[in-house]
C-alpha cells in the first residue's frame, strides 16, 4: 500500500482510492507566457513519477494538466499587468499565438525528460463555459460579490478557508499586506475581471495597452476574463469529478492557488476538490531563490546548450526526495550526468533479460516508492542491485527496467545493447592515438572534439583506448 504525505492534514496517510483499481490526479500546468524553468519541471517531474508508480502497481490512473493559456495578472493580489500583454508587448505578437509558441515549447520539454502525455491536457481558453458556470454555482450559494472591477469570493463565508495552508481565515488576514481596493477582506480574490475600455490598466493607471487585451468574453457580469483559480477547479470537475483523488503542483501554490481552488469548489460543490494533495519543494541555487532578476533562472534548453543531457536533469531531481529542497549546481548536474552514463555503460553487456528479475531488490526498490515516493532511495537500492555481480545479469535487466517505468531513464535503449561504433569514429580514434604518441597533443584534442560531435567520448586507458556514448 502506498502512504502519501497529504499536504491537506500534514501527515503521511495509507493511499486509498475512491474507485478501486483506479486513480484520478490534477496536476497544475503552467502559464505559457514564457519558457517553462528547471524550477517548474522539478513539479512536473515529481507529478510524472507519482503517477508512473501508481500504473506499475496495476493501477489505471486519468492524469489531467491544465495549461494556462489565457492571461492573467502578475500580481497574487488581483493587480499588476496581464502576463499576455507584457508578453505581447516583448514579442510583437498576439497573444494566441504567444500561448500556442510556448504551450509547443512546454510540451516539447516534457518530451525530453520522458514526462508521459497527460490523459487530457486541458486549456484554460477553450474551458470558459465551466468556468462561468462554476461562478454562477459560486454566486448562487451566497459566497460572491461584485464590485466594479470584477466578481470576488467572499472567503469569510467559508469557515474552512485557510485549511490548506493551516492558517485561519483570520490569521491569513492578519497577516495580507495587499491593497484592498474594493475589496471585503484581504483574503477575497477574484472569480472574474472586468475588461477595462478607454486605456486603463487594472490598477487604474494610464495605459494604451489595457485596451488590446485579446483574450476577453461575455459573461452574466459583464465582459471580461476569468480570475487565475477558476480554471483549475472547472476544469479538474469536468475531466475528474469531485472530489477526486490525488492534486500535485509546487509548493508555492499552497497559500493562495490551491487554497483558493478548494474554497471554488466547496463554495460551487459544497465537497472538497481533492482528498489528497501532494506538493513538491522548491529547487534552488547556491542555498536561495532562483529567480530572473539574480540571473539564476535556466531553462531545459539552457542546459542543453551548455552540453547536458535533459535526461540527466531528470537523474538529479531522482536523487532528492519530492519533498525536500533540491540545491541546483553545475557540479550536481555534472555529477549526475556521470552516473547516468556510468549506468549506461555497465547494462550494455549485460546478457538479455529473462522473465525472473531479482525478488529481493525489487521488494526494497517498491517499498520506498511506496513510502511517500522515496526515489533517493529507489534510486539507490538500483544501483546495489546493479553492482551485484552475483545476481545473473539477465535477473538484474528483468528488474532495472521494471524500475525504470518508474525511473523513466529510457534504460531499454541500453540494457542488453552493446554500443555500436561507427568505423570512422574508430579510424578518428586511432588517429588520435597516434597523436598523442608524436606529442601532438593539440591535434588529440582537435580530434577528441570530433569524436564527441559524432556522439562519442574517447577515454584514455593503459591499454590504448575506449569509447563510450556521448
Amino acid at each position: 500500500m502506498f502512504h502519501f504525505y497529504n499536504t491537506l492534514t500534514r501527515s503521511k496517510e495509507p493511499f486509498t482510492p475512491i474507485v478501486p483499481g483506479t486513480v484520478g490526479i490534477y496536476a497544475c500546468g503552467p502559464t505559457v507566457y514564457w519558457f517553462a524553468h528547471i524550477g517548474n519541471m522539478r513539479a512536473f517531474l515529481f507529478a510524472d513519477v507519482l503517477r508512473r508508480a501508481l500504473e506499475l502497481e496495476g493501477m489505471d490512473v486519468k492524469f489531467v494538466m491544465n495549461i494556462t493559456d489565457v492571461g492573467h495578472l502578475t500580481d497574487d493580489g488581483d493587480a499588476g499587468e496581464d502576463k499576455m500583454l507584457v508578453a505581447m508587448r516583448r514579442e510583437g505578437k498576439s497573444a494566441y499565438e504567444i500561448a500556442a509558441f510556448y504551450t509547443e515549447a512546454f510540451l516539447k520539454d516534457l518530451e525530453r525528460l520522458h514526462i508521459e502525455p497527460a490523459s487530457a491536457l486541458t486549456r484554460a481558453t477553450e474551458h470558459i463555459p465551466e468556468q462561468i458556470a462554476m461562478i454562477e454555482e459560486i454566486e448562487r450559494n451566497g459566497l460572491a460579490y461584485r464590485t466594479s472591477d470584477g466578481m470576488y469570493f467572499d472567503t469569510s463565508k467559508l469557515p474552512a478557508y485557510g485549511q490548506l495552508s493551516g492558517q485561519a481565515s483570520s490569521e491569513k488576514l492578519a497577516g495580507a499586506r495587499v491593497d484592498m481596493g474594493e475589496k471585503r477582506h484581504a483574503t477575497d480574490f477574484a472569480l472574474w475581471k472586468f475588461s477595462y475600455p478607454n486605456g486603463r490598466s487594472f490598477d487604474g493607471a494610464q495605459d494604451d495597452t489595457a485596451s488590446q487585451r485579446q483574450m476577453e468574453w461575455e459573461s452574466p457580469w459583464g465582459k471580461g476574463f476569468p480570475g487565475w483559480h477558476i480554471e483549475c477547479s472547472a476544469m479538474s470537475k469536468k475531466y475528474l469529478g469531485v472530489p477526486f483523488d490525488i492534486h500535485t503542483g509546487g509548493i508555492d501554490h499552497i497559500p493562495v492557488h490551491h487554497e483558493n481552488e478548494i474554497a471554488q469548489t466547496l463554495g460551487a460543490d459544497g465537497v472538497l476538490e481533492a482528498n489528497v494533495w501532494m506538493h513538491a519543494e522548491f529547487l534552488i541555487m547556491h542555498g536561495g531563490k532562483m529567480s530572473k532578476s539574480l540571473g539564476n533562472l535556466f531553462t531545459l534548453q539552457d542546459l542543453v546548450d551548455k552540453g547536458y543531457d535533459p535526461i540527466a536533469y531528470r537523474y538529479l531531481v531522482l536523487q532528492a526526495h519530492y519533498r525536500t529542497k533540491l540545491d541546483f549546481s553545475f557540479e550536481a548536474l555534472e555529477a549526475a550526468q556521470n552516473a547516468l552514463h556510468r549506468l549506461r555503460n555497465v547494462v550494455r553487456d549485460w546478457d538479455a533479460p529473462v522473465d525472473t528479475g531479482c525478488a529481493e531488490y525489487e521488494v526494497r526498490f517498491f517499498g520506498a516508492l511506496q513510502d511517500d515516493l522515496n526515489t533517493s532511495q529507489a534510486l539507490a537500492v538500483a544501483w546495489e542491485m546493479v553492482g551485484d555481480d552475483g545476481q545473473p545479469s539477465a535477473a538484474r535487466g528483468h528488474a532495472l527496467l521494471r524500475f525504470d517505468r518508474v525511473l523513466g531513464l529510457g534504460l531499454d535503449a541500453y540494457v542488453s545493447r552493446p554500443l555500436e561504433i561507427p568505423r570512422a569514429v574508430r579510424a578518428l580514434a586511432d588517429l588520435r592515438e597516434q597523436a598523442r604518441a608524436a606529442h601532438d597533443f593539440a591535434e588529440a584534442d582537435r580530434l577528441r572534439a570530433e569524436i564527441l560531435s559524432r556522439g562519442f567520448v574517447v577515454e584514455d586507458a593503459t591499454d590504448g583506448w575506449k569509447i563510450r556514448a556521448a
